[in-house]
């Protein structure tokens, strides 16, 4: 089967009072460890889809490198546990020097951005604020929705069970899109693709479908994001960091309505809207 991030397995299917015995597409989900310079930081549970992606958003949003150039070498090497995704990053690097007395060593399930962590500093990170970012339409976030239930979830389309975090312009329209069965993995991902295809994070903005927790607003900050738009809740510590980092956040977002949290003045009506 081709790399889908998705497998099939045997179901029997009980409708309307009637059984069949059915193939049924279902979610990977496996251990995946983060091992840079030899030492391993975490084991995440993750699909095993765009792993190039995942290590570099990873190690960005983590703060183990501040560039992409400082990843050097990435070797995915699948074993019986999992899959390691084995690292060779700058010598200038925190990931040069993790230390495993405070360093995450714990697995990371695939619902859980910080487990792991072994302080409060490393819970809750205070991200510097991002930049001043472009304006969106509310017409763009509608289109940018509309893309998004009809045709680029493919994971999720055939399972049901994955997230995804996509990218769009100020258009609406949407140009980069990961899958991930853990939100927090899809949004890693996104920003590894963005980062590869040297997209501006103020110029557009990131949509996720699902809740907008206090990790994925940090996430968003790291890579200098700054509008991020969910289609289910935000924490109230999500809108407290993206408040004080500079951060436009949209919870709710459904097809004519949504909520705006923090920094309003970035989504406008279409006829405010200078697309230079």
């Amino acid at each position: 089967m081709p790399d889908t991030g998705f497998v099939t397995r045997p179901v029997d299917r009980w409708r309307h009072g009637q059984s069949t015995h059915q193939d049924d597409c279902v979610a990977e989900e496996v251990p995946i460890a983060m091992v840079y310079n030899g030492a391993t930081f975490a084991v995440m549970m993750a699909t095993p889809h765009d792993l190039d992606d995942f290590a570099l958003g990873f190690s960005l949003s983590e703060g183990l490198i501040d560039e992409p150039a400082q990843l050097l070498q990435l070797e995915s090497r699948t074993l019986l546990e999992g899959i390691e995704l084995a690292m060779r990053v700058a010598d200038n690097t925190h990931a040069a020097h993790l230390d495993h007395e405070r360093e995450r060593l714990l697995p990371g399930r695939s619902g859980c951005g910080i487990c792991g962590t072994r302080n409060l500093e490393q819970a809750v990170r205070q991200n510097p604020p991002v930049g001043e970012g472009s304006t969106i339409t509310r017409d763009a976030l509608e289109h940018a929705l509309a893309q998004l239930q009809q045709t680029l979830q493919p994971m999720n389309a055939a399972t049901g069970a994955v997230h995804a975090a996509t990218w769009a312009d100020r258009t609406g329209r949407i140009i980069l899109v990961r899958e991930d069965v853990g939100r927090h993995n899809a949004l890693d991902k996104l920003i590894g693709a963005m980062r590869r295809a040297a997209v501006d994070p103020g110029d557009g903005m990131a949509l996720v479908t699902s809740r907008a927790s206090y990790e994925m607003v940090t996430k968003a900050a790291s890579a200098g994001i700054t509008l991020l738009t969910a289609i289910s809740a935000p924490t109230a510590l999500a809108i407290e960091l993206a408040r004080s980092a500079g951060i436009t956040l949209v919870g709710f977002a459904r097809p004519g309505s949504h909520n705006v949290y923090t920094h309003p003045d970035r989504l406008l009506p279409a006829s405010r809207q200078e697309l230079t």
